[in-house]
C-alpha cells in the first residue's frame, strides 16, 4: 500500500459516537467524495466503517480503532483486540499509537507489532508518534512508516503544533529516520498540505479540514468573531 499513497493526499474519514456524522454509511460516502476529489487513500476508524468504505471505493485504507481504556492514555489501536478487529476489516495498513506511554493490559508496542506480524505477515504498520525519539523507536521495531499524528496530543508535546516554525518537527523526523514519514495533525489548509510535501513528507493525511463540518463551521464562526472584535 505504501507505494500507492506516495506524494498524495490521504483523507481521514472518521466520526466518533458523539459526533453528528457518526455512521458507517456516511463515512463511506465521505470516502467516495474524497476519492472523487483525488485522494489516494483513506484513514478510517473501526471495523464497521472500514468495511463500509471498502465496499464504496477502491482505495487503500489505513485502519485504526479508537477505544478508551481506564488504565491508559493510549486510545489509537491500543491492544491486540483492536489489531484483531482491523485484520478482520480487510484494511491495507494498521496504524497504532507509537508513543512511549504505557498501554492497557501491560502490553507493549513491541508486543503489538509482533502480534500483527504473526497474524498477517504482509500487513503494513504505521506508527503514530509525537516525538523524534518515538520515530526512531518505531523504526527499530520494524514499522513500515511513521506518521506525525500525535505531535501536540501527548502531555509532553501539548504546547506544540505540527506546523510551528515552518514544520520544524516534521523536518526533524525526516532527518532522524529512513522510513517514509506521513505528515498528519492540524494540516488544515491546502497551503499547509502542499508545504508538507514540499519539505519531503511521503504523503499527508488531512481529516478535520475536509470531513468534519462541525469543526469547519467553528473555524468560520471564530474567524468572523475575531474580525468583528477588531472593528
Amino acid at each position: 500500500m505504501i507505494e500507492q499513497i506516495k506524494g498524495g493526499l490521504v483523507v481521514s474519514c472518521q466520526a466518533l459516537e458523539h459526533e453528528p456524522l457518526h455512521s458507517p454509511q456516511i463515512m463511506s460516502k465521505m470516502a467516495l467524495a474524497a476519492w472523487q476529489g483525488g485522494a489516494v487513500g483513506i484513514r478510517a476508524n473501526s471495523k464497521t466503517d472500514i468495511i463500509a468504505i471498502r465496499n464504496e471505493v477502491d482505495l487503500p485504507v489505513i485502519g485504526i480503532v479508537k477505544r478508551d481504556y481506564p488504565d491508559s492514555e493510549v486510545f489509537i489501536t491500543a491492544t491486540k483486540q483492536e489489531i484483531s478487529e482491523l485484520l478482520e476489516s480487510g484494511c491495507d495498513m494498521i496504524a497504532m499509537d507509537g508513543t512511549e506511554r504505557n498501554r492497557p493490559n501491560g502490553e507493549t508496542l513491541a508486543d503489538l507489532v509482533a502480534f500483527a506480524r504473526s497474524q498477517k505477515p504482509e500487513i503494513e504498520l504505521m506508527a503514530d508518534i509525537s516525538t523524534v525519539g518515538e520515530a526512531i523507536m518505531a523504526q527499530k521495531l520494524g514499522f513500515d512508516c511513521i506518521s506525525t499524528t500525535l505531535h501536540g496530543y501527548t502531555p509532553y508535546t501539548s504546547e506544540s503544533k505540527l506546523y510551528d516554525n515552518d514544520f520544524e518537527f516534521l523536518k526533524a523526523v525526516l532527518l532522524a529516520t529512513e522510513l517514509p514519514v506521513i505528515a498528519e495533525g492540524n494540516v488544515i489548509t491546502p497551503e499547509l498540505y502542499a508545504r508538507c510535501l514540499e519539505l519531503g513528507a511521503y504523503a499527508a493525511v488531512v481529516g478535520g479540514a475536509i470531513t468534519r463540518p462541525k469543526e469547519i463551521t467553528v473555524r468560520f464562526v471564530n474567524a468572523a468573531a475575531g474580525r468583528l472584535q477588531q472593528l
